[in-house]
């Protein structure tokens, strides 16, 4: 990746994929339907979003199915670069994904059952391709790391799981924070920032977008590389060119 490229900070519409549609809960329950994924992705790369994340929630090898498809249709229509999450778990998965056209995929649970899956992945397809999703929540005033849409904990600190991801050779880490998911309160910023200042690879700030200033508050205190939200983008409520207009005024580097 270029130097400019790195230093420019990137936003990053997320959308939740089941059965091709696109969906949207608050704190990963209460599914709302928001719409076409490929309609919506075109519309985010004409209103200056610099990558797109879609998760798959689909269960189902059907649904799966269903995805490749979209990959497909979202590769031929979008040229903004585009990550796919959700049930990776081979080299297999991740080799059907990019010759759809995803540039880079997204693991999780599947990452923390078998952490190897990471330098196998990096090895064969590069670390550019290859982010490890983190979602963790606060125990006891610990950041602990958890499975499943954050429903099953496990007992991984989250710092060093990340160092190791790193090490593993992960090209990226996208972190929720599951406490903030869904609030629209802000994002994480203190363990963003401690995240930011342990790792060399760049960090994706993921939950509790609610305003223009939380973007803010994310690249400056956060110190994020990247910044993800879904629902502020998908209802309107905060638009991609207002938003990197303000980041600018705050002396933030993005891609006009």
């Amino acid at each position: 990746m270029a130097d400019q490229y790195m230093l420019t900070k990137r936003i990053i519409p997320c959308l939740d994929i089941k059965n091709g549609r696109t969906v949207k809960g608050v704190n990963f329950v209460n599914l709302i339907d928001a719409g076409d994924p490929v309609v919506l992705a075109k519309q985010y790369a004409e209103k200056g979003a610099d990558e797109l994340v879609f998760l798959d929630i689909s269960a189902t090898l059907e649904g799966r199915k269903t995805t490749l498809e979209m990959v497909l249709r979202v590769a031929e229509q979008v040229n903004i670069p585009f990550t796919v999450g959700g049930g990776i778990s081979s080299i297999e998965d991740v080799d059907l994904l990019l010759k759809s056209g995803a540039d880079k995929v997204s693991i999780n649970s599947s990452a923390i059952k078998r952490p190897e899956l990471i330098n196998e992945l990096s090895d064969k397809f590069g670390s550019q391709c290859v982010v490890v999703a983190i979602d963790a929540k606060q125990i006891n005033g610990k950041w602990m790391v958890h499975l499943a849409g954050g429903s099953i904990p496990t007992t991984l600190d989250l710092f060093e799981w990340a160092k190791e991801v790193e090490t593993r050779g992960a090209g990226e880490i996208l972190f929720t924070s599951m406490d903030h998911d869904g609030t629209k309160d802000g994002f994480a910023n203190e363990a963003l920032s401690r995240l930011s200042s342990e790792l060399n690879i760049p960090i994706i700030a993921s939950g509790g977008a609610g305003t223009v200033q939380h973007f803010v508050d994310t690249f400056q205190k956060g110190k994020s590389d990247a910044a993800l939200a879904a629902s502020v983008f998908h209802f309107g409520e905060i638009e991609i060119k207002d938003l990197k207009e303000e980041l600018r005024t705050n002396n933030i580097e993005v891609r006009l």
